[in-house]
């Protein structure tokens, strides 16, 4: 895929430009956003852009795609974009918006590396970044054409129909379409963004998870409230949500994206192991909620740590759910526990005694060291790395290979 020519020169210069990355797509976004300010308003998350998370994200990506192109010349890996992609289309990314990321970004590698970007060296760059855009560009209409949507057309008004408090910081809302069509099709597991004007005027997006059963023409998503730790502020959507949006409000979802969920043909047996931490319990219970919807008998093993079960956000419906299901157990663990569920386990989560069952499908949410921690004790317990899907809230900042 990437010609012999430009391999050459991009190996030789990968450790140079992967050392400079963070530079480079800080100066990116900053001039990008200076003389495309539109591009903030409903596009970009300016919570991440601040924090950083956007950019590492970004320079992950680049690095990882290079790397892939040289480690396996005669295959494109459009694996590691699907995530990418589906991120991309949540937020209404269109082809023509890779013409104007391209000018920046080569605007900033030719600022930050100076002379050592030689013509050679900035056409195997070029090539590799028309390389990953092309591939997104596929992957990204072959989801616009499966939603159902015009690419970048994924807006729908939808009324608030009930709102419930599920802890201290944490609400669901449960909506309707407003038109009163059919709600689109959705596979649990999957989120949706929304967008919401903020108070100075600028729209900002998030994605949540559907924390619902996908298959009818409601859908519901839970909301943490974001509290800001270590000098960083509160998150502007999550306050909004919470403080101003009540039944009878409307809200701006996108249509369903996610390359994380649930393969369920009917007659589906595999089993399924569903581990998460705070509100990474999420699309779990989405994905609970449909096997129960469906009469699935497959086998299900819930694990789901928290602080403490005042602070476990759907508790009820999960163990309602596990009940409904012949083949699923639960096992909780809380840092402090408490009367409301006195058969879980005190401190954080262990597996150890835990038995996961032969050929299962498991799948992983939580914050990132959570993840981490729990996905190499499940690849040293024995799961191979292809059946641990995994799910990260915000830029993917941990982008392991097929085995790490």
């Amino acid at each position: 895929m990437l010609s012999a020519e430009s391999a050459a020169v991009v190996r030789a210069t990968l450790p140079v430009v992967a050392g400079a990355l963070d530079e480079i797509t800080t100066r990116f976004y900053g001039a990008m956003f200076r003389d495309r300010p539109e591009l903030l308003d409903g596009m970009f998350n300016r919570g991440n852009q601040a924090s950083g998370a956007q950019r590492r994200a970004l320079a992950g990506s680049i690095a990882g795609f290079a790397t892939a192109l040289l480690d396996e010349p005669d295959t494109r890996p459009d694996a590691l974009l699907a995530r990418i992609a589906h991120k991309h289309t949540a937020v209404g990314v269109t082809d023509d918006q890779y013409t104007i990321v391209h000018k920046y970004l080569f605007g900033a590698i030719a600022e930050v590396l100076g002379d050592a970007v030689t013509p050679e060296v900035a056409a195997a760059w070029d090539e590799v970044y028309w390389l990953m855009a092309g591939a997104l560009i596929a992957q990204e209409a072959r989801l616009y054409q499966d939603a159902g949507v015009e690419p970048g057309r994924i807006w729908r008004r939808w009324t608030v129909v009930e709102r419930r408090t599920e802890t201290d910081d944490v609400v669901s809302f449960l909506v309707r379409p407003t038109d009163g069509g059919p709600a689109p099709r959705a596979r649990a597991g999957q989120y949706v963004s929304v967008r919401v004007r903020m108070p100075d005027g600028v729209h900002q997006l998030r994605q949540y998870s559907l924390s619902c059963d996908p298959g009818g023409d409601l859908r519901r998503i839970t909301v943490k409230r974001v509290t800001g730790t270590a000098g960083e502020p509160d998150g502007e959507v999550s306050g909004l949500l919470h403080d101003q949006v009540h039944e009878g409000d409307e809200l701006t979802l996108s249509a369903p994206f996610g390359d994380v969920f649930l393969d369920d043909p009917a007659d589906a047996t595999d089993p399924v192991v569903l581990v998460s931490a705070g509100i990474g319990c999420t699309p779990m219970t989405g994905i609970l909620a449909h096997l129960a919807a469906t009469g699935s008998t497959r086998p299900v093993l819930v694990l789901h740590a928290d602080r403490s079960p005042a602070e476990h956000a759907l508790r009820t419906e999960t163990r309602q759910l596990v009940g409904q299901l012949p083949g699923a157990r639960a096992v909780f663990w809380y840092e402090s526990s408490g009367s409301e569920e006195p058969d879980a386990r005190t401190g954080l989560m262990d597996l150890d005694g835990i038995e996961l069952p032969d050929g299962a499908t498991v799948f992983l949410c939580g914050p990132l060291p959570f993840m981490r921690e729990v996905r190499g004790r499940l690849l040293t317990a024995g799961v191979p790395a292809r059946a641990i899907r995994y799910e990260v809230f915000g830029p993917d900042l941990w982008l392991p290979g097929p085995t790490a």
